[in-house]
Parts: C-alpha cells; sequence; structure tokens
C-alpha cells in the first residue's frame, strides 16, 4: 500500500470512528417516502402524491415497472398504477434506492464518471438481487432490491473526500486502495445513520466475506451472489472467486453453473435502467 492510501486511510478511519466525518443527509423526499411506508393504513394515491413530488423519481419508478422482469402486457404510463402493480412497500423501498443516486454531486469529470460506475453497477446488482429473492427465498424482494442499491454506498462520500485531496484524486491506484479497504465501513455508518432496516444495516461491511456462515439465508447471501454474476467474465477481482466454495449459493440451493444460463437473470440486469 502506498504512504498516501495509507495515511489517507488512517484520516478517514479515525474521522469515522471519532463522528467526524460529515456524511450526507437522506434527502427530505426519501424520509417523507419512508415516514408515509410506516403507515399500515397508506393508501396507494396518498404515496403518489408524496413520491409525486419528485418528478425524476417517479418517471424512474414508472421506467422500473415496464422493465422486462415486470413488464405487463400494457404498458404502464402513470405513477398510480406503477405503484399499485409493484405494491406500497416495494414502491417505497426502490424509491428510496433511487432517491439516493441524487444525493452525490461531483465537480470533476473523474469523480462524476467513477459515481456513475459504481451506482450502474449497484442497479445492476440490485436487479439480479430481487430476481433471486423472488425465485429462490421467501424473503422480501424490494428489501433485496435495496440491499443491492445500498451495497457499495460507501464509495460515494470516499469519492466526495477525494474532491478535496488533489493529491488522492491525481493517483488513481491510492484512490481504488482506499475505496476497498474503507467502503464496507463506511457504508454501514452511513446506513445506521439513515436508519436503514436493521437486516440491511450490515450489508456493506459482509457481503465482501465469501467465506460468511449464517444459519438463515439472508439479504447478504443474495447481494453477494448477485455481485459475483454481475462480475463474471470482467477483469475485476470478484469474477477469481471460486463460486463453489461460496456458502451462500449452497444456503439458496443455487448450482453457479446453472446461473450463467438464467435468462431471468440477464433481464433483471436492466430492470432499472
Amino acid at each position: 500500500m502506498s504512504e498516501l492510501a495509507e495515511k489517507v486511510q488512517q484520516d478517514l478511519v479515525e474521522a469515522i470512528d471519532n463522528d467526524d466525518l460529515v456524511l450526507p443527509t437522506l434527502p427530505e423526499v426519501a424520509l417523507q417516502i419512508r415516514k408515509a411506508a410506516e403507515d399500515p393504513e397508506i393508501s396507494v394515491s396518498t404515496l403518489s402524491k408524496v413520491i409525486g413530488r419528485d418528478t425524476a423519481l417517479s418517471a424512474r419508478l414508472i421506467k422500473v415497472v415496464n422493465s422486462p422482469l415486470l413488464r405487463a402486457a400494457q404498458e404502464v404510463t402513470d405513477l398510480h398504477t406503477a405503484i399499485t402493480r409493484l405494491g406500497i412497500n416495494y414502491s417505497s423501498n426502490l424509491a428510496i434506492g433511487l432517491v439516493m443516486e441524487q444525493i452525490f454531486h461531483a465537480r470533476s469529470e473523474v469523480v462524476e464518471q467513477k459515481m456513475r460506475e459504481v451506482w450502474r453497477k449497484s442497479l445492476q446488482i440490485a436487479g439480479v438481487s430481487y430476481a433471486l429473492c423472488r425465485s429462490h427465498t421467501q424473503l422480501k424482494p424490494d428489501q433485496a432490491a435495496l440491499g443491492g442499491l445500498v451495497h457499495q454506498i460507501g464509495v460515494l462520500p470516499i469519492l466526495t473526500y477525494a474532491e478535496d485531496h488533489y493529491e488522492l484524486l491525481s493517483d488513481p491506484v491510492s484512490l481504488n486502495h482506499v475505496i476497498e479497504q474503507i467502503h464496507p465501513l463506511l457504508g454501514d455508518k452511513l446506513l445506521q445513520v439513515w436508519e436503514f432496516p436493521e437486516m440491511l444495516v450490515k450489508l456493506p461491511g459482509q457481503y465482501l466475506d465469501f467465506k460468511r456462515q449464517s444459519e438463515q439465508v439472508d439479504y447478504v447471501d443474495l447481494v453477494q451472489i448477485a455481485s459475483l454474476y454481475c462480475h463474471k467474465d470482467t477483469d475485476h477481482p470478484l469474477s477469481r472467486i471460486d463460486e463453489l466454495s461460496v456458502p451462500a449459493f449452497k444456503k439458496l440451493g443455487i448450482d453457479p453453473e446453472d446461473m450463467a444460463m438464467c435468462n431471468d437473470l440477464e433481464e433483471s440486469r436492466s430492470m432499472f435502467y
């Protein structure tokens, strides 16, 4: 590890431990959606009004409903119908996940590109997590999709930090090293601060532990498998993991060899585009 990477890593970990790192707050619209969704009596119309205040978000939700994996015979063109199709819980969780994309704004082209990369991959993994959850578990697909959307959320504050520290930004090897080492820790911290559901708060810190054993199938297992699937046949280090040795596959009863053939998973990769 370079001296720079080591120093930055030390500074960041210290700042996280001492609560000195300024973390972004969850946007108002996400808090309103979460509050609305906590009401067991909430109607589709009420949730439509809350989500509808953000036109970009409404358009994204409608797009998801019309993705190959969820598409109905007739195209959905309005938010009310989209929420009816997805259900209150799924619409809320998905909306909160998509709002996060708007939190992080880059000032430089390099960071902008990296943020887009992280987000694009997270969207793919969210789609595959959703499909796996639906076909192989009794867990909630909406939570699985949200888990996929936030599993790398810790990368984004590091990129924001790098914009203010040019020496890190101009040294891609050190920057990548810092991201690798710190993003799980930062991700857990962010989700904790944002009061995410207990079952997702530890996901960023655990999804890269491919020897992980848990008594029951959980959202970390789904995001792990989805990550391996989405990095297959690339030059990413995750493509070199021996899938047969990953306990999550056994827990879900999935043969890694069969996954390559699965059309449903291929379609689900583009679910959020």
